[in-house]
């Protein structure tokens, strides 16, 4: 009987734990409310794109729900493509030697080439591919979201992997981790910290490019995807300042709403991945984290689910890069001498072969004074974008740390700077262009700031990063050895933040040259406002249409950013990677 008895309890033990708890019933409508957004995307996506001729935007403030819901899903795909995106090309830019010669520089090409400049090309692409459908506009505009989102976060992956700590380097090689293990056991989770963060900025980069990739334009032919984008745009197009308004508050809750739901529990989460031995008293919160762990039925269909991944994590499987340290035989130097060779011959043909045939189609419509004449812009430009970077890292600097070392101050200060990184800089262009029409003050200058406002956020979240990933173990040793002052700048924090600034200036630096584009002529109905540079060039020359001098404004600009990059910024960052890892 007492046997009978306990099996019964041992069985209704068992039953209770499946059942469902109330912190389940709170998880599920979430649940399921996510999953209903994700069914009527697809059901919208997947329509005849005859649809989006028939739909017009409308104003109506009660649109803005539905119309957040398709940019939230745009945004949220993009942001998924971009991490693919970062976790592939990342790895094998840091992994491989050769590889990495050529596809660092593209990176740097790539974040600094205007993505309006080749939208026309992507959006036609994608509209081939499926014709009749909505996807292929809905696939446009995530392609240019992406490229908004992408670059930065493979910097910060690439500048993670690079900087690896050579103790945990030490003790991956003592338990015989094939490459595979090492990536996903030390590598990725090393990099948490400083990529969650810049997918934060990433997030909020991308509401620049929303209002270009929801209404795409081929030839006489406009296609409008409802969404926040098409929306401002309709708004800005009728002048009506109430619409923007609505704009700005709907950006304010979507924001909110992805900070709390998506990045708060990230960076909670990947707190475990410090680097310490001793953990500090004030860790990073997430409501929705805590929810899910006090969960009962969710967490339980959860486990296998980590157990899975874990278990993919363990396989070992044996990925051989070409590395970048020497090998000891005479043989195999040879052999590695003669394939660097090789490599080389067929970077510098391929890149010859562009170059003549870019060249071959610029001379057409281009002459050696107008190349002088870009060259001179391009110079007035990098001088402007020096300036103002130099300004915001000393401004920026100094307030992520304060940010970073204090995470409860960091979870207030992050919606925050969240929507100050996505306010729409665009917005703000009529006051810029009334302000100096009225006071007769000089574009050269004032116009200046634009370049910078929305990219200036790359260096604030990575400093924020870099201290949010600053041992505490160092924090205690300084404080013992009562290291304080200017002293405790120079020998702890600014070299251990040193290598996340590196690559916040480099992607604000990229940036501010794309924003410049936008930033050196303004406009507001009738009344224009131009600076002095390459960006107003290639501006003027795109609402001309004159295809040969924008491509010389492209080069001409990417010229730049590489140069600048190879002078200043890569021997900061192998500086960075030699003499200031945390180990």
């Amino acid at each position: 009987m007492e046997f009978g008895f306990n099996l019964n309890r041992t069985a209704n033990a068992s039953a209770w734990r499946v059942l469902p708890n109330r912190w389940d019933f709170i998880a599920f409508p979430l649940i399921i409310c996510l999953i209903a957004m994700g069914a009527i995307g697809f059901h919208e996506t997947m329509a005849p794109i005859s649809t989006l001729q028939s739909e017009a935007i409308w104003l109506d403030p009660r649109m803005l729900p539905e119309y957040a819901m398709r940019t939230t899903l745009r945004m949220l795909a993009a942001m998924v493509a971009s991490l693919t995106f970062t976790l592939v090309y990342g790895t094998l830019a840091a992994k491989s030697r050769r590889a990495g010669q050529v596809l660092v520089p593209i990176l740097d090409i790539l974040q600094s080439v205007p993505v309006l400049g080749y939208i026309s090309f992507t959006v036609t692409f994608f509209l081939a591919l499926f014709p009749s459908r909505v996807l292929g506009a809905e696939l446009a505009a995530i392609f240019a979201i992406f490229t908004s989102q992408a670059w930065n976060m493979t910097f910060s992956f690439y500048q993670s992997l690079r900087t690896v700590p050579r103790d945990l380097d030490e003790v991956s090689k003592g338990f015989h981790l094939t490459g595979w293990q090492r990536f996903w056991k030390l590598e990725v989770p090393f990099s948490m910290p400083g990529l969650i963060w810049n997918m934060m900025m990433s997030m909020s980069g991308g509401w620049f490019f929303v209002v270009a990739s929801e209404a795409i334009t081929v030839g006489n032919k406009t296609i409008t995807l409802p969404g926040i984008g098409a929306y401002l745009a309709q708004a800005i197009s009728d002048k009506n300042l109430a619409a923007v308004g609505w704009v700005i508050l709907t950006m304010t809750v979507v924001i909110l709403a992805y900070d709390q739901f998506l990045f708060r529990p990230l960076v909670a989460w990947a707190d475990k991945f410090r680097m310490e031995t001793t953990s500090s008293g004030d860790a990073p919160e997430s409501w929705l984290l805590d929810l899910i762990r006090r969960t009962r039925l969710i967490h339980r269909l959860l486990v296998p689910m980590g157990m899975l991944l874990a278990t993919l994590a363990r396989i070992p499987i044996r990925v051989q890069l070409p590395k970048a340290v020497p090998v000891v035989s005479a043989t195999r130097t040879k052999r590695s001498r003669v394939g660097d060779v090789v490599w080389a011959i067929f970077v510098i043909v391929l890149t010859v072969y562009v170059v003549w045939r870019v060249v071959a189609y610029v001379r057409t419509g281009v002459s050696l004074d107008e190349v002088g004449h870009v060259l001179v812009l391009g110079l007035i430009t990098l001088l402007r974008v020096v300036l103002l970077i130099a300004i915001a890292s000393v401004i920026w600097v100094p307030l992520g740390v304060l940010i970073g070392l204090r995470p409860a101050l960091a979870e207030k200060i992050q919606p925050l700077a969240q929507f100050l990184a996505a306010f729409p800089a665009n917005l703000l262009f009529p006051v810029f262009v009334i302000v100096i029409v009225r006071f007769h003050l000089n574009p050269d200058i004032w116009l200046s700031p634009l370049i910078v406002l929305g990219t200036q956020w790359y260096i604030l979240f990575n400093v924020i990063a870099g201290a949010t990933a600053y041992p505490n173990d160092y924090k205690e040793a300084a404080t013992n050895f009562r290291i304080r002052g200017w002293q405790w700048w120079r020998q702890a924090m600014l070299p251990g933040i040193f290598p996340y600034y590196i690559t916040g200036a480099i992607t604000a630096s990229g940036g501010a040259w794309n924003a410049s584009i936008v930033s050196e002529f303004v406009q507001w109905g009738d009344t224009k406002v131009e600076a002095h540079g390459l960006g107003a060039y290639i501006a003027q020359m795109t609402a001309a249409g004159d295809f040969p001098k924008i491509i010389v404004g492209i080069a001409v600009m990417s010229l730049f950013v590489t140069l600048f990059n190879r002078v200043l910024w890569r021997p900061l960052y192998a500086y960075a990677e030699s003499r200031l890892r945390l180990d």
